[in-house]
Formats: structure tokens, sequence, C-alpha cells
């Protein structure tokens, strides 16, 4: 790790060595105790850093929308983090983590593609540019299963000259993350998921997480992806409908696979003039158990 901060801190950011700035992290939803204290420690004292904050993913990605409650699906290249937040905290108990993500649909495209073109050489970057361009979500599980017996299709020119035919497969990574089932997955679909994470939570907050949730993460970009996800949740049978929150108009079109990030940019401009940040003398004085009291 410490070689890829170097990388990014004086190669990416271009700071000077003797000269280092501030940095604001974003921790991943469950994030060890002991792994944030190494990183503290790290960058105090190895880059000899002159602030360090650290806020979770979820929280940030809320506050790139506006809010500070609300329930975050974050479908990401690994795994898929559901998290309530209520007023700036994880509530940890509720929160999900799904081992299913961007790389797993990607696998999954690619060994459909294979069937239906048996003859085409496929590598997975080939793939992961097909699936940005074509992977894309049915109506329905009803349109879906249409779809399978009835779709258009289109032949594509792979880089090395090679040409496939893309079919029925475009909508089969997307209905992975309502039908788990597709990739051997004995687990409920992503909307239920959130259902019950959120109903895990006591019951004066649902209002609030039910109509402050965001999708975040690349992989929630994909084509008729947020429409399937808002038909399926109007559908559920349960008191607990939720409904997703539109990015300001002034937010950039990639808010969606860059919202922790854009939500840091917008916490850092308020921890660091305003001294909320953990200074060098702070660990100085608690050691790299200080990210704990300052860093919630």
């Amino acid at each position: 790790m410490e070689d890829l901060l170097h990388h990014v801190l004086y190669s990416g950011l271009g700071w000077e060595i003797g000269n280092e700035g501030q940095i604001l992290f974003t921790d991943p939803l469950c994030t060890p105790k002991a792994v944030r204290e190494q990183l503290v420690q790290l960058m105090f004292e190895t880059f000899n850093i002159s602030g360090f904050y650290a806020s979770e993913q979820a929280v940030l990605s809320l506050y790139a929308v506006g809010r500070i409650s609300g329930c975050t699906v974050d479908v990401g290249h690994g795994k898929i983090d559901i998290a309530p937040v209520i007023e700036g905290a994880v509530q940890h108990i509720a929160s999900r983590r799904l081992e299913v993500g961007g790389l797993d649909l990607t696998k999954l495209l690619a060994d459909e593609l294979s069937k239906a073109n048996p003859t085409v050489k496929l590598n997975i970057s080939d793939v992961e540019k097909l699936k940005e361009q074509y992977a894309c979500c049915a109506d329905d599980d009803i349109a879906y299963e249409k779809l399978q017996h009835s779709c258009l299709e289109e032949k594509h020119t792979l880089p090395d000259g090679q040409v496939i035919t893309i079919g029925k497969e475009r909508y089969t990574a997307g209905e992975a993350l309502f039908q788990p089932s597709i990739l051997g997955n004995d687990t409920h679909g992503i909307v239920e998921q959130l259902v019950h994470s959120i109903s895990s939570v006591s019951s004066e907050n649902h209002r609030q997480l039910l109509e402050n949730t965001v999708l975040c993460g690349g992989t929630a970009t994909l084509t008729g992806f947020e429409e399937r996800f808002q038909r399926e949740a109007t559908l559920c049978s349960s008191a607990v409908r939720p409904s997703l929150v539109k990015p300001p108009e002034y937010m950039p079109e990639n808010l969606t696979s860059y919202s922790a990030w854009i939500g840091g940019a917008i916490l850092a401009k308020v921890v660091f003039p305003q001294n909320q940040h953990i200074t060098k003398a702070d660990y100085d004085e608690g050691g790299p158990s200080v990210v704990h009291r300052k860093c919630f």
C-alpha cells in the first residue's frame, strides 16, 4: 500500500516531498478499526501529512446529493454494499454486503457470449467494454423471459477483427442483480436486500431512509437499471417501498460512478477549514486510535 500511496500522492496529485498537504480518505463499508489505525499511522509517520480525515463511503455518497440521512446501494466492482445512514452515522447492524459485483457480471456476460459465439475468442477486457456498451436491464422479470426467446441481435467487431453477435445476452448481466440465482447464488435480489436492510432499523427512521435511497457505483449506471430498480421497489409487498433520490442538476453526469469521491470533496471543504480534522499534534498526543474519536 505504501508504494501505491506514494505514486498517487507524489505522481498523481503532484505533492512535493517535505511540503505534504492534508488528505481525506473514503472508508469502504465495514473497514476494520485496525486498518483505519494503520492508515492514519502510515500517513503521519511515513508521508508526514499536515492533516487527516476519513469518512465512510455511504455517508459521502449521501453528501453528494445533499442528504445526511438515507440508504445507499453501492453496486461496485467486486461487491454490493447496502448501508442505512441516519444523521451521518452508518447503521452497521442493518448494513449488508453482497459478494456480487460488476466483475461477476462481466464474467457472466463472457460465459453467455462464448456460448452464443463458440468460435470467437474473448478476453475479459473486451467483455468489460461490451458490457459497458450493450448490457442493460429488462423492464421486469416477465419481459426478461420474453427476451430470452425473441430478441434483436447486433453484430460487433472486436479490436482484433473478430465479429461477435450480441442478442439476449445483453440482458443477462443486469438481470442477475435482481435474480441472483442466474449466478448460482441462493440469495434475494438487490431490491429485496434493501428492503430487509431498512426493515432492520427502528421503524421511526423508515420514512427518511426510504425517501432518500441513493444508487451509486459504476455498475449502477447500466442502461435501465435505475428504472428497473424503481419499478421493483414500487411492487414490494412490504410497507417498506424505497424511492430514489435524483441527483441535483448542477452535479456532473457521472455522479453515480463517483458519488463517494464527490461527497468527499464537499466534506473536505468543511472539515479542514474548520479544523475538524486530525492534526499532527492530535496524532502525536493520541496515537493512531485518535482516528476513532475524530472521524465518524
